[in-house]
C-alpha cells in the first residue's frame, strides 16, 4: 500500500499551478498503473477535520478525539493499493507520487487476516 501523507502548510504554499501538476500527475500515474494491471484501489481521504480518532481503555471507556493525530501537522491523505512484485518496485512507484516532494508517501504491506503478508 503506497500511504500518501499531506501537510495543510505544505498544500497552502503550493500555486494553483503547482496543484493541478499534483493531480495530473496523479491522473498519469493512476492510468498507467490500471494499465499495467497494478491498480488495486484507490483514493483520496477527506480532510483531517472531519476525522475523529477513537481508543477504548481496559475498562472499556471510550474516548474519541477530533482530528488523525494531535502532534502532528502531517495526516494520511489518500492511498494506492497496488500489486508489486517485491518492496523495491513498490519503493519505484512511490517515489513517482507528486507528493513524495512535498511531504511522504509511505510503502506498506497489506497483511492477509492471518497475519501474513499477502
Amino acid at each position: 500500500m503506497l500511504l500518501i501523507y499531506s501537510n495543510p502548510e505544505s498544500w497552502a504554499s503550493l500555486s494553483a499551478e503547482q496543484r493541478e501538476g499534483l493531480s495530473r500527475a496523479h491522473h498519469d500515474l493512476t492510468r498507467e498503473l490500471t494499465e499495467q494491471g497494478l491498480l488495486v484501489s484507490s483514493a483520496g481521504l477527506a480532510d483531517p477535520i472531519t476525522t475523529r480518532t477513537v481508543s477504548v481503555q481496559a475498562d472499556d471507556t471510550r474516548t474519541t478525539t477530533d482530528g488523525p493525530y494531535a502532534e502532528a501537522k502531517e495526516h494520511l491523505a489518500g492511498f494506492y493499493l497496488v500489486e508489486c512484485d517485491d518492496i523495491d518496485q513498490a519503493i519505484d512507484y512511490a517515489a513517482r507520487m507528486p507528493d513524495a516532494k512535498y511531504v511522504a508517501v509511505e510503502v506498506r504491506p497489506v497483511m492477509d487476516s492471518s497475519g501474513l503478508e499477502m
